[in-house]
């Protein structure tokens, strides 16, 4: 069907009169059995408000048609582009002619929209796109498919009548960037859209606040729930909340766009491997060493590699000293190192709040996190590849974690404390007392050097030369083995009882 009558200023000649016929009885056909109402599609109404469908009609002839929406979804056409249908690619030329100038911000959004739209799978959009589904109101599934057909309207919607260089997604796409880059607050970009509804043109589409658009979404399955944690029963201590965010989402959407796609295989087709040159965590021992003995994992360069991060910090600085969030990070790194670290690509799967830091107790806190990450590496989820078009299984590991000493603690379960605080030494860590000071020294390290060094025939440090060999390396498989010697201990602070127990002196080193 012809649609260039979508175009024209004149909505008196004969050319717009035949469109607006054709248009009323494609949606007379498509309407749902028993609806008499029909989203209007005019420059007042902007497919917001159902009437009836003569009265849409008349509409049309009076404000004329938005001449953006090209491709009628609220009226029974379908999302997807039909490449194999001639008439359908006709169609697309002319409205790339028409709708994406050259240097137009509207393009690269319709690229990124359009690359949501092929992974459905990724995002769980599910269901057909209907003229009777309001994009404003929630839905069964989660309000997921009418927030992708509100992105749809909002890139297919001019900014204000006849604007050729942004779309209403594209602008505010803009906006939020310089509102990210520059740190505005969400009431100063408020009073910037109130300007700008001041000074555009009539049948502008900007929002009148932030709020307005972003913060009344509806409830949707990427938003983190909140965990309760009991610290102890029959004891009045508050519940601890864990919030957490769903990790598989995270690394699918490093796949719905191309170019991240196409650098997420960087460490495999790009990087440049020189001997005894480490520029990226894919030159490392461990890296090589992981590949030789999980084949199958490596055959397959988009498969993620993760790192781990985490620590306590007090985000009121000087004003509180008695608060404590701990925040845990993700960081793929597949990608290129100058793109690795960035903010974009830290995933953040949780979040631990509280007036006291986690301590041991992070082992239960870490529990959504360690079922995802078991559930990746044996099974991966479903992703689709923006580069290729295709879907494929993503899987993914964790290969190293990062944090200080006392948080290392924490995290591996081996205590920094007391006389085997040393984990790189294990059961052959040397200690002394001093008694003037009350405090455990650590007098071993010399064990480090070279047999022949002159350091270990030296009396000059503790009276006594050092014979001992340097420490042996600990496989994964030693390390459990350790493990299965410990009494049974249960995690938490406190025990089924409720009371506070001890850690055995097996745990505790």
């Amino acid at each position: 069907m012809d649609r260039s009558w979508m175009q024209l200023h004149s909505r008196r000649s004969p050319q717009y009169i035949d469109g607006v016929r054709e248009f009323i009885l494609f949606a007379h056909d498509h309407m749902k059995p028993g609806a008499d109402k029909i989203w209007c599609p005019c420059y007042i109404c902007n497919n917001h408000i159902q009437k009836a469908i003569e009265e849409v009609e008349i509409h049309l002839y009076a404000y004329g048609v938005v001449t953006s929406y090209t491709r009628w979804v609220y009226h029974g056409e379908a999302f997807e582009l039909n490449d194999n249908n001639d008439s359908q690619n006709e169609n697309d030329d002319y409205l790339d002619n028409v709708t994406e100038k050259s240097n137009s911000p509207n393009t690269e959004v319709r690229e990124v929209i359009h690359d949501i739209r092929s992974g459905t799978t990724t995002f769980g959009y599910a269901g057909e796109a209907s003229s009777s589904c309001n994009p404003d109101l929630p839905s069964s599934c989660g309000g997921v498919t009418n927030k992708f057909a509100r992105l749809m309207r909002d890139a297919e919607q001019d900014l204000y009548p006849d604007c050729q260089r942004f779309s209403k997604l594209s602008f505010m796409v803009k906006l939020l960037h310089l509102k990210i880059f520059n740190r505005w607050s969400n009431k100063s970009l408020t009073m910037l859209l109130e300007l700008l509804k001041e000074e555009l043109p009539i049948g502008e589409t900007v929002p009148c606040s932030y709020n307005e658009e972003y913060e009344n979404e509806d409830e949707c399955p990427c938003k983190a729930p909140r965990y309760k944690v009991r610290k102890g029963k029959g004891k009045k201590i508050p519940h601890k909340v864990l919030r957490y965010f769903p990790l598989k989402p995270r690394l699918q959407r490093l796949f719905i766009s191309r170019k991240t796609a196409i650098d997420m295989k960087w460490h495999k087709d790009k990087r440049v491997e020189k001997e005894n040159v480490l520029r990226h965590p894919a030159d490392s021992e461990a890296w090589k060493d992981f590949d030789k003995k999980h084949e199958s994992f490596a055959k397959d360069p988009r498969n993620v590699r993760l790192e781990l991060a985490s620590n306590g910090f007090n985000q009121f600085g000087n004003m509180s000293n008695s608060y404590s969030i701990w925040p845990v990070f993700l960081v793929p790194y597949n990608l290129p190192p100058w793109k690795c670290m960035k903010d974009p690509f830290f995933m953040m799967p949780l979040l631990i709040p509280g007036r006291m830091a986690p301590g041991f107790d992070i082992d239960v806190f870490l529990r959504p996190l360690i079922d995802e990450l078991k559930e990746l590496w044996e099974v991966g989820v479903k992703t689709y590849n923006a580069s290729n078009g295709q879907n494929f299984q993503l899987r993914a590991t964790l290969l190293w974690t990062i944090n200080d000493f006392p948080a290392y603690g924490n995290l591996s379960g081996w205590s920094t404390k007391g006389k085997l605080a040393c984990p790189s030494c294990n059961e052959d860590a040397s200690h002394q007392y001093l008694h003037h000071w009350k405090k455990i020294c650590y007098t071993g390290h010399r064990h480090f050097l070279p047999h022949n060094h002159v350091l270990r025939q030296s009396k000059a440090f503790n009276g006594e030369p050092e014979r001992r060999s340097e420490p042996k390396l600990l496989s994964g498989e030693e390390v459990l083995g350790q493990l299965e010697h410990l009494d049974s201990t249960v995690f938490g602070k406190t025990d089924e009882r409720g009371k506070k127990q001890k850690r055995s002196p097996q745990y505790l080193n």
